[in-house]
């Protein structure tokens, strides 16, 4: 594999040549990869057989000699180069090792560099040839002396990426930062630097951005990179350049079409191209910028030079964020279709009470509020009817759960209810049926309720708690819980089959207001089932004193939506159910 995230070892590279395509590869992929391999060829035809025509001749392998000395001067070599430099002779002491290195002469660049950093009086007048220790003292502390030793020695270049020193000055210290080079000249050095490290800068720029760019020449497959060439595409230090037809071979079979009319807009339309082209080994994706180099002004393409941006993380952030999208709009869109059924349940298994209880002598006016937002129901119910024997059934349950598995648990309960009403037999016994309903279900379906029937005639409330806050007597004001049935709060329904519910009467007076609710209204973390009461009692006289319910169902109304809305905050993570019954009469 040609690029990987890591630098490949040889071995590896050896077993994918990067100009094979790989053998599971189909015959579009190698119909491509052919294509682009004759469009190169084609080009380089086409170059080589204009320059036959047009270019100059072969060099003469033996020139004839002229008449021209060497000029005598040093200097003047020194001066040419366009980089700062320094000639050095080593001091070689009887052992055979570099004693001392002698500053022999500097160039005009070197001066100008010195004469831009420095003040006036902080480099010494030069007076000739000195050690070069002494006229930069810093120096030695470098990594100079090692290189100007090891140049000695292998007779070879010695490069270092950066080297630093100070120069003290009048103004204060100097940093100098500077790619060195050190070279054999005959017996001397040529000490030469680039200021700044400005080839470092721009291959860890290229780094940084993930940026590099390359010239292909398309009559001799020469690669002419930049410095971070080899970096940004993951290969070693030592591999060699990929040609054109190399880099076709490295990338997935799905971006050869793409590489293929990149190549024909550049070699054939002349044009300057854009497109992305996807990497074997690690999945690597990288924008290609391209324009033609022409030999002249109109004339063929000589050359491809190219930009190429490593856009891997780019496209990885914006596959997560397509991803988050998608996965946003189909939880909205679930989230509409349970609202959708919410609302059907909603209107379903909600009563809206009206007028319809003034038959028996009450008004009633309820709040719901479910867990989550914009779900719109909950495993919370209520239920008011009248029955055929004249009298009226009342109940408030907070099914187990959340969503819309409460939801089932709480329908099955609240329809299993309303049948088992129409048997007139005591409440105490239609919850132990409904327990049983609970009971037999397949699931851990568990639910706490209040089931109560009202009497008219004796202006009497009977009723069952099962494992539910125990209803609340508003009664002038002050604000009560009722006292629990013998032997206290039963069960929740669908813990224990054939449990045993006994039931308490509540004698009702004119204007008495009966207050039943589910624990999500008051639950807070930590749960203190009697500190939850109590806050209850107090939320339900202070509204009370604010402003007592006026009459006919909007008082009341209004009333149970500001205890509701003293009560809520963002603490709550239950559904909150307040239901209130007031005598009238």
């Amino acid at each position: 594999m040609l690029f990987r995230r890591r630098p490949y070892t040889r071995t590896e590279r050896h077993d994918m040549p990067v100009d094979v395509p790989p053998p599971a590869e189909g015959p579009r992929a190698r119909l491509e990869l052919r294509a682009i391999r004759a469009l190169l060829d084609a080009q380089r035809r086409r170059v080589t057989a204009y320059t036959e025509r047009y270019g100059p001749g072969l060099p003469n392998p033996a020139p004839p000699a002229v008449p021209f000395a060497v000029p005598p001067t040093c200097q003047d070599v020194l001066d040419a180069l366009p980089m700062a430099a320094l000639l050095l002779a080593p001091v070689v002491g009887a052992d055979g090792e570099v004693q001392d290195i002698v500053l022999l002469a500097r160039n005009a660049t070197a001066r100008e560099y010195a004469a831009s950093r420095f003040p006036d009086d902080a480099v010494p007048p030069w007076t000739g040839p000195v050690p070069l220790f002494e006229r930069i003292p810093s120096l030695a502390s470098t990594a100079i002396p090692g290189m100007l030793a090891d140049a000695y020695h292998q007779r070879a270049p010695q490069q270092s990426d950066t080297v630093e020193w100070l120069v003290r000055t009048r103004t204060g210290p100097v940093r100098i930062s500077a790619e060195v080079r050190v070279a054999p000249c005959g017996d001397h050095f040529l000490l030469t630097w680039e200021p700044g490290g400005r080839l470092r800068m721009a291959a860890a720029a290229q780094q940084l951005v993930r940026t590099c760019w390359v010239e292909w020449n398309l009559a001799d497959d020469g690669v002419q990179p930049s410095r971070g060439f080899r970096q940004i595409l993951g290969l070693a230090d030592d591999a060699p350049e990929p040609s054109l037809c190399e880099l076709a071979t490295a990338v997935t079979p799905d971006s050869r079409s793409t590489l293929y009319q990149a190549l024909y807009d550049v070699i054939l339309r002349k044009r300057t191209t854009d497109c992305e082209l996807r990497f074997r080994g690690g999945e690597r994706v990288f924008r290609m910028v391209a324009e033609p180099v022409r030999i002249v002004p109109g004339g063929l393409v000589w050359a491809l030079r190219a930009v190429l941006i490593d856009v891997t993380t780019d496209r990885w952030r914006r596959e997560a964020a397509r991803r988050a999208e998608r996965d946003a709009r189909r939880e909205h869109e679930r989230a509409e279709a349970v609202a959708e059924v919410a609302d059907v349940l909603r209107d379903a298994v909600l009563p809206h009470f009206q007028d319809e209880l003034e038959n028996f002598g009450l008004e009633a006016a309820a709040v719901y509020r479910p867990d989550a937002p914009g779900a719109g129901v909950g495993g919370d119910w209520y239920k008011a009817r009248g029955l055929p024997d004249g009298r009226l059934l009342v109940a408030l349950g907070d099914a187990r759960g959340h969503g819309l598995a409460a939801v089932t648990l709480m329908a099955k309960l609240r329809y299993a209810l309303a049948g088992l009403a129409y048997t007139s037999q005591p409440v105490e016994l239609l919850t132990q049926w409904l327990n049983e309903v609970a009971c037999a279900d397949d699931r851990e379906s568990t639910a706490t309720a209040i089931i109560a029937r009202y009497h008219p005639d004796l202006s009497l409330l009977r009723w069952t708690c099962a494992g539910h806050p125990r209803p609340v007597l508003l009664r002038d004001g002050r604000a009560s819980q009722l006292p629990a049935p013998a032997g206290g709060p039963g069960l929740t329904l669908g813990v224990m089959p054939n449990t045993v519910y006994s039931a308490t009467e509540t004698p009702l007076e004119t204007d008495d207001i009966v207050l039943m609710y589910s624990d999500g209204l008051t639950e807070r973390r930590p749960a203190d089932p009697e500190s939850d009461t109590r806050r209850f009692l107090q939320a339900a006289e202070y509204c009370f004193r604010e402003a007592a319910p006026g009459l006919g169902h909007a008082g009341l109304q209004g009333y149970v939506e500001r205890l509701v809305a003293h009560l809520d905050g963002p603490h709550r993570t239950d559904d909150a159910t307040l239901l209130a019954l007031r005598r009238t009469a």
